[in-house]
């Protein structure tokens, strides 16, 4: 089967001849993406953190999720994936992330008056299973040390 001849059979089984809408891959990944933050976001309220923003947006990026425990400030990645293919969930956050997560969290720091407050950088992965537990969760604390311009 040729890629047009695959485009076309993906199209026919997404589509919702009720609505007459095409269901594409992209709204399923951001609904994934969206359930992902907020089993993230459970775990780290079960560990002892307490939230502060969610989705925060500055400085041409995005915070997932920005938590607080005993003081320290800690930025969250939060990589939600459907299948291990691709290195998985912890795959995803390379060096250009990391940087666009630096840039956006020092606009951050800035924003709320918090450059004399310790902080570090998490990721939280998480994987749909198709069965019970429906997720894999992993937290790693401190999982980079970006150069924000000063010792953190």
């Amino acid at each position: 089967m040729d890629w047009a001849s695959s485009a076309a059979a993906a199209k026919k089984e997404n589509f919702d001849s009720e609505s007459g809408t095409i269901t594409f891959e992209a709204m399923d990944r951001r609904k994934l993406g969206r359930r992902g933050e907020w089993v993230a976001l459970a775990l780290l309220l079960l560990k002892g953190y307490r939230p502060r923003h969610r989705n925060w947006r500055g400085a041409g990026g995005e915070l997932d999720l920005v938590v607080e425990r005993r003081g320290e400030i800690v930025f969250v990645e939060v990589k939600a994936r459907s299948s291990d293919l691709l290195g998985g969930a912890g795959g995803a956050v390379d060096a250009h992330k990391k940087r666009i997560l630096a840039r956006t969290s020092s606009a951050y720091l800035s924003r709320h008056g918090l450059w004399d407050r310790p902080c570090r950088f998490d990721i939280v992965t998480v994987e749909k299973m198709d069965g019970f537990p429906f997720w894999k969760i992993r937290h790693y604390p401190n999982a980079f040390s970006p150069d924000l311009g000063r010792q953190m």
